[in-house]
């Protein structure tokens, strides 16, 4: 069986890691920032290890964190409405807005869109796209604030830095936080946001410990631990 390898760049940066330390997010950070070796802009991320069994609904982590320093991407939006909310949704810069001509067309494997929002009343429609969308994080859902009659605020919050995450089987939750080109004054912004978010989102039937684990890391960069009390207690800006 062929292990991993890594490049020299990678092992490079890799030297500049105590593996055995928690770093303060600030320094985490900054060390990230340092260690960016790749050509292009690469996507800071948060992994963190809950104490939760997801397999129990009311152990289930779910929500959506606001990125104060926006994502970095461009985030194509998909409509799904009809009526008066179409203009709606075209007028607070949907992407792609309709009802059944796009659902014909994701039946078909087309897939062009980052987030998917809904009006209430469409759902019986859109909820056959449940076996397309569902596994790939795309279905528009309550909890995630995507089904809603509300579409200008849940449009622009979704193109200015919003950002769902929930839990997968193994308790784990993956998390872009920003680009590494951003200064390390935006990064903080954003991976405190995550992590309030996270911390809020806590769910009632969660026993002991919440937060195992929180690592840093960016595109094909080493992972770095951080300390989760120092990271638990940051304060989004007022």
């Amino acid at each position: 069986m062929a292990t991993k390898t890594h490049g020299k760049k990678y092992l490079e940066a890799a030297k500049l890691v105590d593996a055995d330390k928690l770093y303060l997010p600030q320094e985490a950070v900054s060390l990230l920032k340092k260690m960016s070796f790749t050509k292009f802009d690469s996507t800071l991320e948060i992994h963190m290890k809950l104490g939760v069994d997801p397999r129990h609904a009311d152990q289930m982590v779910r929500g959506v964190a606001m990125l104060p320093a926006g994502t970095g991407k461009e985030v194509k939006v998909l409509v799904f409405a009809q009526g008066e909310k179409v203009s709606e949704a075209e007028s607070a810069g949907a992407d792609f807005v309709g009802l059944d001509d796009l659902i014909k067309q994701i039946e078909g494997d087309w897939l062009g869109f980052d987030v998917a929002i809904a009006t209430p009343d469409v759902m019986g429609k859109v909820g056959r796209l449940g076996k397309k969308l569902g596994p790939r994080g795309l279905m528009p859902s309550p909890k995630a604030g995507t089904i809603t009659f509300d579409l200008a605020k849940t449009i622009r919050d979704v193109k200015a830095g919003r950002v769902e995450f929930k839990v997968d089987r193994t308790a784990l939750l993956h998390i872009p936080a920003g680009k590494i080109s951003f200064s390390e004054d935006l990064l903080m912004q954003n991976v405190t946001s995550v992590i309030n978010a996270v911390t809020s989102a806590r769910p009632s039937g969660a026993k002991g410990t919440y937060i195992k684990s929180i690592t840093l890391t960016s595109t094909m960069s080493p992972s770095i631990h951080l300390d989760v009390s120092a990271a638990t207690a940051l304060k989004p800006l007022s």
